[in-house]
């Protein structure tokens, strides 16, 4: 299978990943040289480049668009932050995001079991609760809801309005603490990022969420296995329950019973996504249909 890359993801080049060795997806090529565009049998479109490039970008021909090819829409930030969306209506065949409905589905993280669960050893805990932000907005939900959960607990900030982060120190640094604030910079449909995933479940500290609807976690992780705004009526009432959870070991421990049975996995960017496209067009076959309204979903 030919997947080609028409702009690399944020204008980087980056060297394609071999998708056997990493992901046992066999006879996968995956290119950046749009010469070969004409055997290509799906082309990927970065949403952040399509917006900066506009429509006249996308391809024009010669040669023109092959019978049979792909055209797939990828896009892992929220509608909040994906202009343009309007002017894409029946251009392309397939969606690939981290929404659960889309033709190919990348999550930022999910979990597993695996076929012999490791004992899991919690780290020493020494401080409470951290927060790593780079995007400060104070018309963000995050930001209002951190302005008054912190009248009443100690939290410590790291990035752009706070502590310096040691470079790739997300994970050692969050892992002294007991609580992860995972606060989503907009709130959507199976948004739901590395700040769960990452920040929060591979550093072994309890996520506190705000995102989604708790429902909606509930669709990819365990009920007990993180604490949501929207379980408390006020940010008060919150900060008394993290520190209730502080004071009782037994009760904070409760948090990481999944852990007996599940593995995290971080998904990584951008090879797994593009070995992923690689899988589902040989799965395929030769369905071919055009995706609509791509806005209209996409913003449901």
């Amino acid at each position: 299978v030919n997947v080609l890359l028409w702009w690399e993801p944020f204008g980087r080049p980056r060297h394609m990943a071999d998708c056997r060795h990493r992901y046992n997806i066999t006879g996968c090529r995956l290119s950046a040289d749009r010469s070969r565009y004409g055997e290509a049998q799906a082309v990927l479109f970065h949403h952040r480049d399509l917006a900066l490039h506009g429509a006249e970008g996308l391809p024009r021909g010669p040669p023109p668009r092959p019978t049979r090819q792909l055209w797939v829409w990828m896009n892992f930030e929220s509608p909040s932050h994906s202009p343009g969306l309007r002017g894409l209506a029946g251009l392309f065949n397939w969606t690939m995001s981290y929404r659960r409905d889309s033709d190919v589905f990348v999550p930022y993280g999910y979990l597993y079991a695996p076929p012999a669960p490791r004992p899991f050893v919690l780290p020493r805990k020494t401080r409470l609760v951290a927060w790593v932000i780079s995007n400060w907005n104070e018309e963000h939900a995050r930001v209002r809801y951190y302005r008054q959960l912190k009248e009443h607990l100690a939290i410590d900030v790291y990035g752009a309005r706070g502590l310096a982060l040691a470079e790739g120190g997300v994970v050692e640094t969050v892992s002294a603490y007991k609580f992860y604030l995972a606060f989503e910079n907009s709130q959507h449909t199976d948004y739901i990022t590395e700040k769960l995933w990452r920040n929060a479940f591979a550093a072994s500290a309890v996520p506190v969420v705000l995102g989604p609807r708790r429902a909606n976690y509930e669709r990819f992780i365990p009920p007990d296995s993180f604490i949501h705004v929207d379980d408390f009526p006020s940010p008060r009432l919150l900060a008394t329950y993290l520190k209730f959870l502080d004071k009782s070991k037994p009760n904070y421990r409760r948090y990481f019973a999944w852990r007996k049975k599940y593995e995290v996995h971080v998904t990584s960017f951008w090879d797994e996504h593009f070995c992923k496209v690689c899988e589902a067009v040989r799965a395929a076959g030769n369905q071919i249909k055009t995706v609509g309204n791509l806005a209209g979903w996409f913003e449901s």
